[in-house]
């Protein structure tokens, strides 16, 4: 993938403290990150690393912090418009069709409703509702009702999508199922992604690189880059050996020493075979 020499999205020394019990917590210290147009950010670390927060900082939830958030040179929080979020709940109004959810993505643009409708039912078709247009969210699956959210946020064609762990409370097909089409989705909209999860796994799926954060404060302890092209094969050695060496960064110190074919977990016995 050829990426713009300019970064679209930069982190420059972000340090964010919270007040608990009248006492400061530092949440996260001297977070630098630039992250280019089309590219697609994994951030991985341990609960209450800071990964979801700096999302929040993103997108303007949050405007308490120490340094700049810059979106194309400018002040990321002045940029809503051009950002989206899905959070791991789908967050859907249970009152509305999945066309009225949808709606909500375009609530701020300054669109012709002819437009508006065009751009609703070309998303719901994107992610495979168009049968349950007219559906509430009780009458769907939780991997359809996540499909919404996602139909939600890219609706707006936002410059930067941003996933707060969005599969994290689904089963494992439907949880594959949706990274997939997330990949289509990306392919076909040119999307730059910024994705937090705590799955090694997720995130060497879907990433051109990984950001592994070190225990509170939150601060950048290694960024991978995935030098695999897509369709990524989970099974693979390849794969597999980079599953080993996040998880090393997650859960050791001290220099990763790549292992065997032999030596690596759960690795098929094909692989060890070559």
């Amino acid at each position: 993938m050829t990426l713009t020499p300019s970064p679209l999205l930069r982190f420059s020394h972000v340090n964010k403290h919270f007040r608990v019990n009248g006492q400061p917590l530092e949440a996260i210290r001297d977070f630098s990150l630039h992250v280019a147009c089309g590219e697609f950010v994994a951030i991985v670390g341990s609960s209450g690393c800071g990964k979801s927060t700096l999302l929040r900082l993103l997108i303007g939830l949050d405007r308490e912090f120490d340094g700049r958030i810059e979106l194309e040179g400018r002040p990321a929080d002045r940029s809503t418009r051009d950002c989206a979020i899905v959070f791991q709940e789908h967050r859907l109004f249970p009152w509305l069709t999945v066309t009225q959810n949808i709606a909500l993505g375009l609530a701020a643009q300054p669109l012709e409703a002819a437009e508006r409708d065009r751009r609703i039912v070309e998303f719901i078709e994107r992610v495979g509702l168009s049968a349950f247009s007219q559906a509430y969210p009780h009458q769907l699956s939780g991997g359809m009702a996540q499909r919404v959210a996602i139909a939600r946020g890219l609706v707006a064609r936002p410059r930067v999508l941003l996933l707060d762990e969005p599969f994290a409370a689904l089963d494992a097909l439907t949880r594959q199922q949706l990274q997939d089409e997330l990949l289509s989705l990306r392919g076909k909209a040119s999307l730059t992604a910024v994705l937090v999860t705590h799955d090694v796994e997720e995130a060497i799926y879907l990433a051109d690189r990984v950001v592994v954060m070190a225990p509170r404060p939150g601060r950048i302890k290694r960024i991978v880059t995935i030098d695999l092209p897509h369709p990524r094969q989970r099974g693979s050695f390849e794969f597999h050996q980079l599953r080993e060496q996040l998880l090393h960064e997650l859960t050791r110190e001290g220099p990763y020493e790549p292992p065997g074919r032999d030596l690596i977990r759960d690795l098929p016995a094909l692989y060890i075979a070559c």
